[in-house]
């Protein structure tokens, strides 16, 4: 089974962002008066676009629709000011993406972070990798696990089914992938456990970057 087009999630897969993720959230729950959050609890607020991070960070007691949106709206001012800060790609990952592209496998990026980000992170940490598709959350799609954003690529490069893997770091990921009709790859140096990929029936599971040259090559002998 070949492998021609390898998905990949951004945040906890690609890069790890969660010092600033952190960072702009504890900023617009200050600016609103809100008490902030250790930056160890913020791999379990995200997954689910900014608005759901929002939401998760700010109490329970006032988790309106306008507040929800105003602590958006200063997350976004902040983030895009400072989303390099101490973000960084995870260690093997550029070799990795150098190492696919040399093999001819098409490289995308599907990312529930708002749009104007993913499209400034991605190049920023990755300037020489020829993506055929770097999506992100767009004002009326459904964020993942709703599988749009994966359809969406295949409509900018289209690959069956069959030949693309999508690569993860979180149960989001896994059932986007499920829904899709992909085959996911979970990886375990992100933001979320190895329980949740393993409970959320990922179909290959990796711990280091380079491991998913031999998920590919194992996929050649069926």
């Amino acid at each position: 089974m070949n492998t021609s087009l390898v998905i990949f999630d951004l945040d906890g897969t690609l890069i790890n962002s969660i010092n600033d993720l952190a960072a702009a959230t504890n900023h617009a729950l200050s600016i609103l008066g809100y008490p902030t959050h250790h930056v160890s609890a913020y791999p379990y607020y995200v997954g689910n676009g900014v608005t759901k991070l929002i939401e998760r960070a700010l109490p329970s007691d006032v988790r309106t629709p306008e507040v929800i949106e105003r602590a958006r709206k200063e997350f976004m001012a902040y983030y895009d000011e400072h989303d390099t800060d101490e973000s960084t790609p995870y260690p093997g990952v550029p070799e990795l993406l150098r190492d696919l592209n040399d093999r001819g496998i098409r490289l995308a990026v599907a990312s529930n972070k708002y749009q104007r980000a993913v499209e400034l992170l991605v190049p920023h940490f990755f300037p020489d990798v020829p993506w055929v598709a770097v999506e992100g959350q767009k004002p009326g799609v459904p964020t993942k696990p709703d599988p749009s954003i994966v359809f969406e690529i295949l409509s900018k490069s289209p690959t069956p089914k069959s030949e693309v893997l999508y690569v993860g770091d979180s149960g989001v990921d896994m059932v986007t992938a499920s829904r899709a009709g992909v085959t996911s790859v979970g990886v375990t140096w992100g933001f979320r456990p190895e329980s949740e990929l393993v409970a959320s029936y990922a179909d290959f599971i990796i711990s280091q970057p380079d491991s998913l040259m031999s998920v590919i090559e194992s996929r050649l002998k069926f």
